[in-house]
């Protein structure tokens, strides 16, 4: 059949025929909201590159966990600003330390949500890098201890989810062998698998207190050029026994998402990271794009390329539309 027998717009003309051939739909289930937590007591700071995002006391965080969970948002992930940082950062696998209280008062006050915590040690370190430094760069097997170890204080406190975000080799069989002779077998994990050295992460440093005090972290995090090289780290995080895996940045790395998913099936994640959310919220702000659209264009992209989860700055902005 052909023009003008064919007519593609005939189920375009309304809102209610979009609606009923749409191929993708966004829901709050999707979404998991990153929470940045510091020590003190109804402190909720607003990070000034990233408009309506706060560095939270405990308190404040579980405040805000439980809006996400009236919402319907189904998970949050915990980053942590500590008070003290030094070279192999010891509060980061400190078992009172900081993310390791904010997973059990959320956990204590909406036991349903779930909890997942990021495991690298680049919050609690004196220098900013994923791990020890040996020689001016990140050691990767002497990190791989402390990775274990901080997801084990993780676990221990009642994660949900534990989610290696520092591109270490081996660390996701190091965690899965520490977590089960500990007795967590049954703690996933969430592998940042494919994860860039991007410039789209400048907000989130700032927010999370972390930027490398020399060099930068291209030695660990992926090249932007390269995409067969992200199927052979998440094929190496599924063998060493990744539960789930994700891609961070999303939108640049859409492709990925779409390629990780169809050659591997397993439940795949991406990060809406920092500089995307600052980036729409500036558009918005300026009167470039509206803000709402963008914002939720951005995300069904997301979702169409294959992301069965999306950590994303916007949730709950986005499930209050969603949610009418």
């Amino acid at each position: 059949m052909e023009f003008p027998s064919l007519r593609l717009r005939r189920l375009r003309r309304n809102d209610t025929l979009r609606r009923m051939v749409r191929e993708n739909v966004l829901t709050p289930d999707d979404f998991i909201y990153p929470l940045f937590v510091r020590e003190g007591k109804g402190i909720k700071s607003e990070i000034s590159s990233m408009p309506g995002q706060y560095q939270l006391s405990i308190d404040e965080a579980v405040k805000t966990a439980r809006e996400a969970w009236k919402l319907g948002v189904p998970a949050v992930i915990l980053f942590g600003i500590p008070d003290h940082k030094d070279e192999i950062g010891s509060s980061g696998f400190d078992p009172d330390g900081i993310v390791q209280r904010a997973v059990r008062a959320i956990k204590d006050a909406i036991p349903e949500l779930c909890v997942i915590t990021d495991v690298c040690m680049c919050e609690y370190t004196s220098h900013g890098h994923c791990g020890a430094i040996k020689d001016g760069d990140v050691d990767n097997d002497a990190t791989l201890e402390l990775l274990a170890k901080e997801a084990i204080t993780h676990a221990a406190s009642g994660a949900d989810i534990v989610a290696p975000s520092d591109m270490m080799d081996g660390r996701v069989a190091a965690i899965r062998d520490a977590l089960d002779d500990e007795g967590f077998e049954n703690i996933p994990i969430m592998a940042y698998a494919a994860k860039y050295a991007s410039s789209f992460y400048g907000p989130f440093r700032d927010a999370a207190e972390s930027p490398p005090s020399f060099g930068d972290r291209r030695s660990y995090q992926m090249d932007p050029a390269n995409a067969l090289e992200a199927l052979r780290e998440v094929e190496l995080d599924i063998a060493e026994g990744a539960d789930i895996v994700m891609v961070k940045p999303a939108l640049p790395y859409l492709d990925i998402i779409s390629s990780i998913k169809s050659q591997f099936g397993l439940p795949t994640a991406a990060y809406n990271v920092s500089g995307e959310y600052s980036m729409i919220h500036a558009m918005d702000r300026l009167g470039w794009g509206d803000g709402k659209g963008l914002m939720m264009e951005s995300l069904i992209s997301i979702k169409r390329a294959g992301a069965d989860m999306i950590l994303t700055y916007f949730a709950l902005d986005a499930a209050k539309v969603l949610n009418g």
